[in-house]
């Protein structure tokens, strides 16, 4: 007799061609991981054999094959004839009693088992060509969720094979060259967590933009996980560190707080013919994140077991059980895009101009497209999108795959990062930029648009067709040179990326960049929030919301950036440098007016050093003291050091270096190195002094430049005096590494000098530089130039 049912831990990986991937991956887990903490609910599968026989014994495997013959996918039209003609035979035709009885016994047992009267079920599609690792068939057959009851079981359990045949998953096969005929289907019948009243979501054990292979990347919303899966909400997001979560420390690097505006929930109405329903979240739930830390580390500890297991990066769906708080792991499958990266050449994408902004979202891509806006507000308009052109709907679902290959870029007004449109951007190799809110509203049909996904975590739509490049980097075997090369890594946003080219660590991670990009809020309204007007503090709530009080948001988001850049170069140096905002850039952010004074040379004036240790702003220090202390006590990211901007005198320098052992950043505790930025004259001329205070110097070349020569930089009626190669601020350059090369302590260089002039990096290697540090863009090139090859 033949074998129709299986019981998921029956089944593993070599079962493929049995019950398909997805149902095979559910057995693997169940079958090997149980023990190891991976949680994945029970159930049973149909088999391929059981796909089969129904489709011979009832005639279809012939009416189905004539359907197909001959049919041109490129016709929609046709293929929606043909997709929904096959789809009514299959839901129309009863299974062969032997099949229904092997369905009706399982289902019984299954009951049984789950001890549960009125059991829910996911009826989950699991084609024998899914998940193979180069084909992701991403939602390219159905899941039914909150199915209740045997009769519905059968109806649901032929709804699924009739899937096999959407419009989207025929399309899909012929451009994948995998033949109708050979595809069968299982159905996975699991019993379901009790999500709808607790979260769920999708993560990938990598960066799913970047490739980097350190971060388990969490994405999670209210309620059941379909709204996250086809990007109708914009959920919360989160980064874990997996060696950091393998040492037991706190191991979340970033929170990114979601809009979770919508959930799907069971709809247990009796009237109703649906199963789930989409309903408004509350706002309670919206400002708040949908998962606490401990819960986030826990799932992944889970996807990095599963990853462990199957030996590559996976891509899982998981559930957070609202009635006991459990998290299960509902599907897990290879990610088939940014794992294949060979890893021998980069790509980069440059934009050369930028128009006006007319709508920003999540980037997805790192790339650039440009071309006609195309708004399409329903499928049946989808003849409208011709090659080239950008696609601009509110979200995308499988049924649109058809016309994403023809767009040039994709533009959503719904979706995270791991949404549907995201994961077919990705596939395609074309940029999206997904939640943008309003982007159907703000982008008009016809008009010439940019879309550009190569700037960080924010994408940008431009008016008008802007100039970009794309530049092929190859890595290869970089040459030897007689010092390191580091990288100016200022927004976090682009660390995994970064961390991908050659380098020797950060030379200059600017803290006022983290303050302005992900705080945006003045220290000092944060820690005399009480004083403020009702007002500000409605803005202050607006923008610390997720977060428990005002300061703990500053401490905490200062600690994610910092964690985020120091987990990326985890095994080099992360020179962060204390914040250097001037007076008039502290008082542009928000409730920053009260609290700054005007000056008329800001440049010159309260900054660096001198305001560390005033009684105005030292309590300010102190926060960013204490995301310090956070990041490399708790999380154990002891690769950062600490810099120092703008020390006028050596007592200066000693004060601040007091005020930090004062804070626990002790000089030499857990190999802590405190450094100086030399950036004034006086740094250099007194630099055997301040060598004995500080651990080295990071010479900043662009104050440096402008203190010496007597000009200011930011002038435009004598920006073309401004010259790092000035024999005069060359001899301070001289003065200053020789001074750390006697007192043998680290000199680097972080100012624009050697990016902008390779001579100057020449120079400065041939000086006896322990490092220089570039902008990222330059990195290759410079390395290349000044081992005696060209670019």
């Amino acid at each position: 007799m033949s074998e129709y049912v299986v019981w998921f831990e029956s089944l593993g990986m070599n079962d493929v061609e049995r019950v398909g991937g997805k149902n095979a991956s559910l057995g693997e887990m169940i079958s090997n991981l149980s023990d190891a903490g991976v949680q994945v609910p029970g159930g049973f599968a149909t088999t391929a054999q059981a796909y089969w026989d129904f489709l011979d014994e009832s005639g279809l495997r012939p009416r189905i094959e004539a359907a197909l013959e001959g049919l041109d996918i490129d016709d929609v039209q046709e293929l929606a004839r043909v997709g929904a003609r096959i789809r009514e035979m299959i839901i129309e035709t009863p299974f062969p009693a032997p099949l229904h009885d092997a369905i009706t016994t399982a289902w019984h047992q299954l009951v049984e088992r789950a001890r549960k009267t009125d059991l829910s079920v996911a009826v989950r599609s699991s084609a024998t060509a899914e998940d193979l690792p180069d084909a992701s068939f991403a939602g390219q057959q159905e899941t039914f969720l909150n199915v209740r009851g045997l009769d519905d079981v059968m109806r649901t359990i032929r709804d699924v094979f009739a899937s096999l045949f959407n419009d989207r998953a025929i399309s899909y096969r012929v451009h994948h060259n995998f033949a109708h005929a050979k595809v069968a289907l299982s159905a996975g019948i699991q019993e379901m967590a009790r999500t709808d009243i607790g979260a769920s979501g999708v993560m990938f054990t990598m960066d799913t933009e970047s490739g980097f292979r350190d971060v388990v990347f969490v994405t999670a919303s209210n309620g059941l996980g379909e709204t996250v899966v086809q990007g109708s909400v914009n959920p919360d997001e989160f980064y874990v560190h997996k060696a950091t979560l393998a040492a037991g420390r706190p191991a979340v690097l970033r929170r990114m707080l979601g809009e979770k505006a919508i959930k799907m929930v069971y709809d247990d109405d009796p009237s109703s013919d649906e199963t789930v329903q989409i309903i408004e979240n509350p706002e309670a739930d919206r400002m708040r994140f949908c998962l606490t830390d401990e819960e986030v580390e826990s799932l992944g500890r889970q996807a990095m077991t599963i990853e462990a297991h199957y030996g590559r990066p996976m891509d899982i769906e998981w559930g957070k059980d609202g009635e006991t708080g459990r998290l299960y792991i509902l599907q897990a499958r290879p990610e088939t895009v940014k794992s294949r990266d060979g890893g021998q050449s980069l790509q980069r994408y440059q934009l050369h101009e930028r128009g006006q902004v007319m709508v920003e979202g999540r980037a997805i891509g790192q790339r650039i497209g440009a071309g006609r806006a195309r708004v399409v507000d329903d499928l049946n308009d989808m003849h409208t999108v011709e090659a080239g052109d950008v696609l601009v709907t509110d979200m995308t679902d499988p049924d649109w795959e058809p016309i994403m290959k023809r767009a040039s870029a994709i533009v959503t007004n719904r979706g995270g990062r791991t949404c549907h449109a995201a994961i077919i951007a990705r596939e395609l190799g074309i940029p999206a930029v997904v939640g943008t809110g309003n982007g159907t509203d703000r982008l008009h049909d016809g008009t010439e648009v940019t879309v550009s996904s190569a700037e960080g975590d924010t994408g940008y739509i431009y008016r008008g067709i802007q100039d970009f490049e794309i530049r092929n980097i190859e890595l290869g075997n970089m040459p030897e040179l007689p010092f390191k090369i580091m990288m100016n890594v200022g927004n976090p946003d682009r660390a995994f990326d970064f961390a991908q080219l050659p380098n020797a660590g950060v030379g200059l991670a600017r803290l006022e960049f983290i303050i302005n990009r992900m705080i945006g809020i003045h220290p000092r309204a944060l820690l005399e929030y009480d004083q403020q007007s009702d007002d500000l503090k409605a803005v202050i709530d607006n923008q610390i919301a997720g977060y428990d009080d005002p300061v703990g948001f500053y401490v905490d988001k200062l600690a994610e950036g910092i964690s985020t850049l120091a987990a990326s170069f985890a095994d080099q140096p992360v020179i962060v440098r204390m914040s250097d905002f001037k007076s008039n850039e502290y008082a542009n952010l928000i409730g920053g007016e009260a609290y700054e004074p005007e000056e008329e040379n800001p440049m010159i004036g309260f900054r660096g050093a001198s305001r560390y240790i005033s009684d105005d702003f030292r309590p300010c220090f102190e926060l960013e003291c204490r995301a310090l202390r956070k990041v490399r006590e708790e999380m154990g990211l002891t690769n950062v050091w600490i810099m120092i901007p703008f020390v006028r005198t050596p007592e200066e320098g000693r004060q601040v270096v007091d005020l930090l052992a004062q804070n626990g950043l002790e000089k030499g505790k857990d190999g802590l190195k405190v450094i100086m930025m030399c950036e004034l004259p006086s740094n250099a001329v007194l630099a055997d002094e301040f060598l004995e205070i500080f651990d080295g110097y990071s010479i900043g070349s662009n104050d440096l430049t402008q203190l010496t020569l007597g000009l200011d930089r930011d002038s435009g009626l004598i920006a073309h005096l401004f010259e790092e190669r000035d024999p005069a601020v060359k001899a301070l350059l001289h003065m200053a590494i020789q001074a750390a090369n006697r007192a043998g302590k680290y000199v680097g260089i972080c100012g624009q000098g050697p990016s902008d002039h390779p001579d100057l990096a020449r120079w400065l290697m041939e000086e006896g530089i322990d490092s220089i540090s570039l902008n990222p863009d330059s990195v290759v090139e410079t390395w290349l130039y000044l081992g005696g090859e060209t670019t």
